[in-house]
């Protein structure tokens, strides 16, 4: 697992030459790994690798509905309206968007941080789902899969999952 620092690209190489995620696997005595699912270039927080291709797989698949856990600071001062409101979803050109589960964490003077859910994912689901209701994402950490949180891992860190990590993701609905 590794702690993923916002401004770098989930993927092996970037044909503009920007920093990907190896950077930070950069030195490690690791064999080919590839990531499990992504997360866009301005996210950051948990995002796995593997050579495992069926257990990435199993994550992966939306018919597992495994949960994916997010800390998302927003541009308004969210309350229990707008966290229903996500979880009715929206209609979009991507097909309908909604959080499985949303909560307020904290609210500011201007802007708060909302704990958001999903146990499916599409390309910029988050960001879709809040722009739709007229919300800015003005930044989305992963802090959950499953089971599996980040914790204190430091930004651009990462370590090897435990086996039983391994198979708690394996064997969850």
């Amino acid at each position: 697992m590794l702690n993923k620092p916002r401004g770098l690209v989930t993927t092996a190489r970037d044909e503009r030459g920007r920093k990907t995620v190896y950077d930070c696997l950069e030195g490690a005595q690791v064999p080919f790994i590839s990531p499990v699912g992504r997360l866009d270039q301005a996210s950051e927080g948990l995002l796995l690798f593997t050579n495992d291709t069926v257990w990435s797989a199993g994550i992966t698949d939306d018919n597992r509905s495994i949960r994916k856990t997010y800390h998302v600071h927003v541009d308004v001062r969210p309350d229990d309206s707008l966290c229903a409101s996500l979880m009715q979803g929206v209609d979009s050109d991507v097909g309908p968007l909604a959080a499985h589960k949303a909560s307020v964490l904290r609210v500011g003077i201007k802007n708060g941080w909302i704990e958001i859910e999903l146990c499916e994912g599409r390309n910029r689901h988050i960001r879709r789902l809040l722009a739709a209701h007229g919300i800015n994402t003005l930044r989305l950490v992963r802090i959950a899969i499953g089971d599996l949180f980040l914790g204190s891992l430091a930004k651009g860190a990462f370590r090897f999952l435990e086996e039983s990590e391994v198979s708690s993701l394996r064997t969850q609905p």
